[in-house]
């Protein structure tokens, strides 16, 4: 039974100490240790830590370090490759497209999961999701001569990894 929004929520103390720190570590960051900018990033840490409790409630899945790192290797790529890709199609003196609307089967279970996905899968060179449909994903593809569907199983893969879900069978 889920828990309706007007009861509150306990979460673990190591939990909201954990992404404190986290949140409060990235803004020290940004703000290169300048503590002038502790009256916005207080408020921000706060604000950030409550989105992150409500967005990723804990126990929906583990995160593992090593899965992050091979989703941000993946992602890496895939941004400097879909620029790169993208902007070489821009410059052609003839544009020879072929665009396509994609339904693709996914394999992660329903949630955040498919959300990040299709994100993601915005980085594809070419590509833009424009709908999330049960187990169906709708992509526009700028070329529908660009092979897609690799790099939608290679992103579900690693999303799989990094927050340690299983893929269900197509």
């Amino acid at each position: 039974m889920q828990n309706p929004l007007n009861t509150p929520r306990k979460y673990p103390i190591k939990v909201l100490v954990w992404r404190a720190t986290l949140f409060t570590a990235l803004w020290w960051i940004l703000t290169e240790g300048n503590f002038v900018a502790w009256g916005v990033g207080l408020v921000s840490v706060i604000l950030a830590l409550v989105a992150s409790l409500i967005l990723f409630p804990p126990g929906t899945s583990r995160l593992s370090l090593t899965g992050l790192a091979g989703f941000l290797g993946f992602f890496l790529v895939q941004s400097v490759k879909g620029g790169v890709q993208v902007a070489l199609i821009a410059l052609r003196p003839r544009l020879d497209l072929r665009p396509a609307v994609l339904d693709i089967t996914m394999r992660l279970p329903e949630g955040r999961s498919r959300v990040l996905l299709a994100n993601t899968l915005n980085l594809l060179p070419g590509t833009l999701s424009i709908g999330l449909e049960g187990r169906y994903l709708r992509m526009h593809l700028l070329d529908k001569r660009i092979p897609v569907e690799s790099g939608v199983h290679e992103a579900e893969v690693c999303i799989a990894r990094m927050l340690s879900l299983p893929l269900e069978e197509l």
